[in-house]
Parts: C-alpha cells; structure tokens; sequence
C-alpha cells in the first residue's frame, strides 16, 4: 500500500467501473446530442478526471469549458455560488452540459443552474460521476448518473481531501482516523 492509500478504508468505484461508467455516459450523450451545438462545462477542480475522460468517449463534435465556483465560507456552505473564474463561452443557444463529480446536497449546482440559465442555452442539463441522494437537500437531480453512492466521503479520481488524494484511479472510501 502506498503513502497515498494509508487512509482509504475501501474502494468504492474500481478503475475498471470507472471506465465502464465513463463509456456508458459517453454513449448515451453522443446519441443524445448527435447534432446539436454541445459544450461540456466542468466545475473546477473536482470534475477535471472525469471530463477529461468523458470527453474522449463522445463520438460526437463538442467544445468544453471551465468554471470555478465557491459557495463556501469557511467550512460552512452557504448555498450561494460566487464564480470565482467565469467561462469563456457565450452559452447563448448551445446545448450545455454541466459536468460535475459528485452531486451532494445540490446547493451549489441548483444555483449555478440559475445563473447559467440566464445566460439562454437551448438546453442545460447536468451529467454527474457520482451521486449521493441521502444528503440532497435541494430538489435538483442529474440528468445522466454514473453511480449512486452511499453517505460516505470519497476520495480519488478527481475528488480530494485537502486538495490530496486525487490521483488516485479508482474511488475510495477516506478514513480519517489512523
């Protein structure tokens, strides 16, 4: 076991589901985006793994963009989003897929759904690696689901603790405790 795996109690999502899911997800986008004016937005950092691969299991044209958001102070959220890096596309009449890691409580994405509706899509929808019902408080849903989770805090592929731990190809369960 490596110094990076000391604190991961378990996988919960091996390499291979993760490709699995990646491929899946990419089929079922390139159908049903086959002709439209698709652009991928991923919400930095977190999601970066995910889009990466997403991306090259869409056989479709398509062009992506990046945003940074905050909707914390502290270690509190607050449920409203501050865009701390804005896109650079003009979303006006394209079909526009947020593409997030982890959906959790939803705070964050319902607000980012108002501010990017706002800026006339045709379409908006949200594609995300992983979810996790049981801390939704928010009545937002995604609209393509890699995996439903347990309440458990995750690390790897994409997803940190203490910017720590995203490297790992696989999702597993942190352990904070020795």
């Amino acid at each position: 076991m490596s110094a990076l795996e000391e604190r991961v109690k378990g996988v919960l999502v091996s390499e291979e589901e993760a490709k699995e899911i990646v491929e899946r997800l990419g089929k079922q986008i390139s159908k049903d985006y086959e002709g439209k004016n698709l652009v991928l937005v991923s919400v930095l950092k977190g999601a970066v793994v995910f889009m990466a691969d997403l991306m090259r299991a869409i056989d479709i044209p398509l062009s992506i963009d990046f945003m940074v958001v905050s909707s914390y102070n502290k270690t509190e959220s607050t449920g409203t989003v501050k865009i701390i890096k804005d896109l650079d596309t003009d979303l006006t009449g394209k079909d526009i897929l947020i593409v997030e890691d982890i959906l959790d409580t939803g705070r964050t994405l319902a607000s980012l759904m108002e501010i990017l509706r706002m800026r006339n899509p045709a379409s908006l929808k949200i594609c995300t690696f992983l979810d996790k019902p049981d801390r939704r408080v928010s009545t937002i849903e995604a609209d393509y689901t890699g995996k439903v989770i347990p309440d458990e805090f995750v690390v790897g592929y994409g997803l940190d603790y203490d910017e720590a731990y995203r490297n790992l190809p696989y999702v597993g369960i942190y352990d904070p405790e020795d």
